[in-house]
């Protein structure tokens, strides 16, 4: 199954946030790469959740629950959304700089495209996080 990371700004939208809400929809996205990552997951795909500027760190999974649609938030036909809802919190935060730190994710999309604002996560990146995590 394929994995994925996105990023939110915590005083934007925050895992807090989230777990509050139950549901939402991933909006805002206006990078093409990032977009065409939105248009590829599918129902029941596993994501971390990042708080990016502040924090710098894995807190979550969440899990897709509505595939790509048109972004409500613009009438642009480019720019798509899908629905998450949380899964759970990670026993342990993992940093940007423990992500770094482990050369064994060397390749992930968070370190080598670090603008990028939703990317990909390999089966063997998603384990490693999740040991760095203490899961």
């Amino acid at each position: 199954m394929p994995h994925w990371l996105i990023k939110s700004e915590p005083f934007k939208y925050s895992w807090d946030q989230l777990v509050k809400d139950k549901q939402t929809f991933w909006d805002g996205v206006r990078n093409y790469a990032a977009r065409n990552n939105l248009k590829s997951m599918k129902q029941g795909d596993e994501l971390f959740f990042y708080h990016s500027n502040e924090g710098l760190e894995i807190v979550g999974i969440v899990k897709v629950v509505k595939e790509a649609y048109q972004d409500p938030t613009t009438t642009e036909p480019a720019w798509v959304v899908v629905d998450i809802k949380p899964v759970r919190k990670l026993k342990n935060p993992v940093t940007l700089a423990q992500l770094k730190a482990d050369k064994r994710l060397k390749n992930m999309d968070i370190i080598r495209l670090s603008r990028l604002s939703v990317g990909r996560v390999t089966d063997e990146e998603w384990a490693i996080v999740l040991e760095l995590a203490g899961e």
